[in-house]
This record gives structure tokens, C-alpha cells and sequence, in this order.
């Protein structure tokens, strides 16, 4: 009986709308709006950090309540932290709870070992490298380990060109923060989005836009990124086409527009897409399978059976899922320049196939890392 009388009496004492509020109770409603918006602040910054809400607080509080501010603290080590790596005392990775991985460096192999491989890199412009990965931004468990994990792959393997899919605000600072050797372009900065991460000096930005899928329901795009690679000029795409079964419609009309733009690029480029499709062999025969001068790059290498599922709810544990299915949802297609093969596929293998320490994948899809021959 209580709780009516008291709606009443609350009621009753309320002005009605457009009524000023007295001062002493509008001071009091903007105190209890503040306090609630910084309780959903702590909870989201926890949510992202996989901390607790008194550490989320802590970073919080101690940057004016703002979001991005609090989370580049949190990611970002302490000035003392980052001078005993850079002095070899303390790899970045093992930097503590508020630390950001450096993609110059490598948390799972020898400094040596990573050194030698740029500066092979560096001699050697017959070759680039290729990572696509959807690295499963909306699953927010175990986030800040899992992101560091993809940071150690990329660290080990020091990609010329990353394509990553459902990225989320977090993920773009620590790779602002951590990855120096890249120019990062981002398809979105709002919920999750695409990005591409290009090797600084080797691969040098021409310029990039944005297409939109006119109908997605899932806040979808085209990222395409013009760059020069050893002399040859080409077009990178990424995309995150539609997702499950039931929207196999849109997806099919995404990959329509993807490959519309492959063909139309300029003849004197090469082209190259990859991103997590969402496709289902059959989706493309019912497009009329791909054009004669785009290739399926797992189709060109002869279809090797070690990199065909890239989501497999087999082996990959991330979802729990009662289900168990393999598919081949991620691809990377190519279209030659028109005046001859300077750019060929060479081999294509998975990665992120090993559990981290906090028992997950990274993702719950595995990376594709492609290699191509640039033949000079």
C-alpha cells in the first residue's frame, strides 16, 4: 500500500510539464541524473576493460568522466613501464593491467627474431603480406586479453596490410596507441565497424572512401583504401557483409556491390578484397558465381583443405555453441591489373588457432594471412 501513496504524494508535489521546478529541486534532479549517467559509465568502461566497476571508476573519475580519455589511460602504460621496455627490461605485453601491446615489438617471439624479419621485408619487395580477421568486437568477454592476443599475431607476423572486421572504439585506441608502424583507417567510429591497417614506409596511402549498402540493417559498409605497394598501384577493400542465414538477400546485394567496384576500378590496378562474407557457396552461384576476371584466392591456390573454415564451432570453443558447424565465411578475392600478373597470390594459411591464457581464442574466427608475389 505503500508504494501507491507514495507515487501520489511524488505526484503530487511535481509540477506539471513546462512547470519550472523549484531550485533546490531541479539542483537536486540534475545531482541524481549525473550520478546515474557516471553509474552507466563505470559499468560500460568495465563491460570494455573486463575490469571492476571501482577500477573503472578510478579511470574515470581521474579523467573528467570522458569515455575515450579514461580508456587511452587504461590502455596506455605508465611513462616508467614503457621506458624499462623500450630498455629491454620488460616486454610490452608483460607491462601490467593498464598496458597496450606495441606492434613494433613481439610478445611471443625474440626482439631478434622480429628485427630480422623487417629488415628482410624491408630488402625484399618481391613479396607482401595480408591478414583479414574479424576479431569479434561484440562479444565483450575477456576483450582486453583477446585484443592482445590479436596484437601479439599481428606483432609476430608484421602484416604489410590488415583488414579487420567488428572493431569497436576500444580496439581503435589500443591500436592507435600501440600501433605506430601503421596508419590506421577506420570504416566507422561509432558501435563496430571495419578497419584497415597499412605497414608504414612500405605502404604508402593514396587515399580512401566509404561506400554505404543503402539497406543494411546492421550498420554495414564498403571500406576502400588506395595505396602503392613496391611501385604497383592497388585498390584494398574490406567489408563485414550481412550476417546469418535469414538475411541472405541483403548479403547477396552487398556482395553485388562489392564486385561492381572490383570491376570498375581503374584496369591499371590491381584489387584485392577480403573480409568476413558471410557467404554460403551457394549465395554465389545464385549470382552466377564470380566474374571471369576476379578470382577466389583459397579457389586459385587449389582449394587447401588446412585454411578452408575459418568459423568453426568445432574447434573454436569462443561461442559455447551447442551447434557445430564449418564454414568458410571469410574470403579474399583478386583481381589482376590488366596488363599482366605483377601481383600473385603465393599461399594462404589460418592463425589465431591457439587458446590465450584466459582459456578463449582470440576470436571466434580464425585470421586468414595471405601471401602474394610481387613480381618486379
Amino acid at each position: 500500500a505503500a508504494g501507491p501513496r507514495e507515487e501520489d504524494d511524488e505526484g503530487a508535489r511535481c509540477p506539471q510539464v513546462g512547470e519550472p521546478l523549484p531550485e533546490e529541486e531541479e539542483e537536486e534532479e540534475e545531482v541524481l541524473h549525473l550520478a546515474k549517467r557516471r553509474r552507466v559509465l563505470c559499468s560500460e568502461f568495465a563491460a570494455i576493460t573486463s575490469s571492476d566497476v571501482e577500477v573503472a571508476c578510478s579511470f574515470l573519475a581521474g579523467n573528467d568522466w570522458h569515455m575515450q580519455r579514461a580508456l587511452n589511460a587504461y590502455f596506455e602504460p605508465p611513462l616508467e613501464k614503457e621506458e624499462a621496455a623500450a630498455a629491454g627490461g620488460m616486454p610490452p605485453a608483460c607491462a601490467g593491467p593498464g598496458s597496450c601491446i606495441d606492434l613494433t615489438a613481439d610478445a611471443t617471439t625474440s626482439n631478434a627474431s622480429v628485427n630480422s624479419t623487417d629488415s628482410r621485408q624491408q630488402e625484399d619487395d618481391s613479396s607482401f603480406s595480408l591478414i583479414s580477421w574479424n576479431i569479434d568486437g561484440l562479444d565483450l568477454g575477456n576483450l582486453k586479453e583477446r585484443a592482445r592476443g590479436i596484437c601479439s599475431y599481428l606483432a609476430l607476423y608484421s602484416p604489410d596490410v590488415v583488414f579487420l572486421q567488428e572493431v569497436i572504439p576500444p580496439h581503435l585506441c589500443l591500436l592507435q596507441v600501440g600501433a605506430g608502424s601503421y596508419t590506421i583507417i577506420p570504416g566507422n567510429i561509432d558501435g563496430y565497424f571495419t578497419a584497415i591497417m597499412l605497414k608504414k614506409p612500405r605502404v604508402k596511402l593514396l587515399k580512401h572512401e566509404i561506400i554505404p549498402f543503402p539497406t543494411t540493417s546492421m550498420m554495414r559498409n564498403l571500406l576502400v583504401v588506395y595505396v602503392s605497394i613496391s611501385g604497383n598501384e592497388i585498390c584494398l577493400m574490406t567489408s563485414h557483409l550481412e550476417s546469418t542465414k535469414n538475411h541472405s538477400k541483403e548479403r547477396m546485394k552487398q556482395l553485388q556491390i562489392v564486385l561492381n567496384k572490383m570491376q570498375t576500378e581503374s584496369e591499371s590496378n590491381t584489387v584485392i578484397f577480403g573480409g568476413d562474407t558471410n557467404l554460403r557457396d551457394s549465395e554465389v552461384t545464385k549470382l552466377g558465381n564470380l566474374p571471369n576476371n576476379i578470382t577466389d584466392v583459397w579457389e586459385f591456390l587449389g582449394k587447401p583443405q588446412h585454411c578452408r573454415y575459418t568459423w568453426d564451432t568445432h574447434s573454436n570453443t569462443n561461442l559455447d555453441a551447442q551447434y557445430k558447424c564449418k564454414m568458410r565465411l571469410d574470403r579474399i578475392y583478386f583481381r589482376p591489373a590488366a596488363d599482366g600478373g605483377h601481383i600473385i597470390p603465393r599461399s594462404m594459411d589460418l592463425i589465431g588457432l591457439e587458446k590465450l591464457d584466459c582459456g578463449r581464442f582470440p576470436s571466434d574466427h580464425w585470421g586468414l594471412l595471405c601471401n602474394f608475389d610481387v613480381i618486379l
